[in-house]
Order: C-alpha cells, then sequence, then structure tokens
C-alpha cells in the first residue's frame, strides 16, 4: 500500500452468518470516522439482536491507521476482539467496524474454537463488503485578483487538482485539494505564479 493511499468500505457491508457446533456468528462491516458512529452502529445491533449473548468487534480508525481497539464482550480473553482485529490487518482496512454477534448454541467452543469462529465471522463481513482504495489529499488555498483568473484555472486542469470550494465574489478564491506525494511539487508551482495568494491548509 502506497504512504498516500488507505482502504475502506463504500458502504455497510451485507449481514453475515457463520456457524460452528450450534453457535451463530453473525457478521457486519461498517464504514466509521468515529468512536460516536462507532457506538452508534452497536447500539442498533443490540436493539436489532436483543436475544444475543456477546457482540465482539474490532475497529480501526484514521487514514494512517493509527488508532484500533479490539473488543471481547466477555468472552475470554483475547479470543474475540483480536482475531476480529487480525481481519481488519489483513484487508488492510480503516475508517471500519467489523462486529461478530454471537448466539450460544449450548456447545462451549473452547478459546481455539473461538478464535477460529470469530477470525472466520470477521472474514465472511469483510468479503461480503465492497473495499474502494483512496488516497490521503492535501488541501490548499489559493486567491487572486479576477484577471488571475484563467490562470488558476489552467493549473488545475494541467495538474488534474481538484476544487473542493470555489468563492468569486469580491476577488478569486479557491481550495484546491492534491494527493499528498504531488503537494509540494503543485504547491510550489502555484507559489511560484506571480500574482496568486496561496496558503497550505492544515489536515
Amino acid at each position: 500500500m502506497e504512504k498516500d493511499a488507505y482502504k475502506t468500505l463504500l458502504q455497510p457491508g451485507k449481514e453475515t452468518l457463520f456457524k460452528e457446533k450450534g453457535s451463530k456468528f453473525f457478521g457486519y462491516a461498517f464504514p466509521v470516522t468515529s468512536e460516536e458512529e462507532i457506538n452508534q452502529c452497536l447500539e442498533e445491533l443490540k436493539t436489532k439482536h436483543h436475544k444475543a449473548r456477546h457482540f465482539c468487534y474490532a475497529w480501526q480508525l484514521g487514514k494512517n491507521y493509527q488508532h484500533f481497539r479490539a473488543n471481547d464482550d466477555g468472552e475470554p480473553s483475547n479470543s474475540a476482539g483480536m482475531p476480529i482485529y487480525g481481519q481488519l490487518q489483513s484487508f488492510e482496512v480503516t475508517n471500519c467496524l467489523v462486529v461478530s454477534v454471537r448466539y450460544f448454541g449450548g456447545t462451549k467452543l473452547g478459546v481455539g474454537g473461538l478464535i477460529s469462529a470469530y477470525k472466520t465471522s470477521a472474514q465472511l463481513a469483510l468479503e461480503a463488503s465492497k473495499i474502494v482504495k483512496k488516497t490521503i489529499d492535501l488541501e490548499f488555498q489559493v486567491k487572486c485578483n479576477y484577471d488571475m483568473m484563467n490562470v488558476v484555472m489552467r493549473l488545475v486542469k494541467d495538474l488534474d487538482l481538484e476544487i473542493k470550494h470555489q468563492n468569486l465574489e469580491m476577488d478569486c478564491d479557491f481550495r484546491l485539494s492534491v494527493r499528498k506525494k504531488d503537494f509540494a511539487k503543485v504547491f510550489d508551482q502555484f507559489e511560484k505564479t506571480y500574482g496568486l495568494e496561496v496558503k497550505a491548509l492544515e489536515e
């Protein structure tokens, strides 16, 4: 995976079901960007599966994959959350929550059996999801007088940039987006162009 790209889900994946010795494991994968969204997804699943015993999950957040958590929700330590998290790593996805909802079927699976079942449940949930690759983009602002607008538009076209926002009331004010690896080169080109006021924006 390139340093300025990441994988995530396009939309919530389809519900999956894995059965093992009478126990049922319903698998879900959701695109999320905050812990509030994660909690909301978990609450919805708890309403839907109000008779289930365990809601085990793992999530990973951040374009640089920097935040994550795994939760066993009452299962033996590291038998559920970590196997699910392992699948997040295996599929290289971030901004993603995977939940496995277990209905106990009367036969204990043992720690090894649980690890295998939760891993499979998470794998099925991610396989049933559409995973997309996104680039990490940085934004910068360009201000200029009207007579420079064509120059800016030509640069935008030549460098294949995305205009995130433009305000053309008093003078011209653009917010442009560029892939992280090209940022320095593109920013430099705008800075060198006479008559443009250029400023990098914080992520």
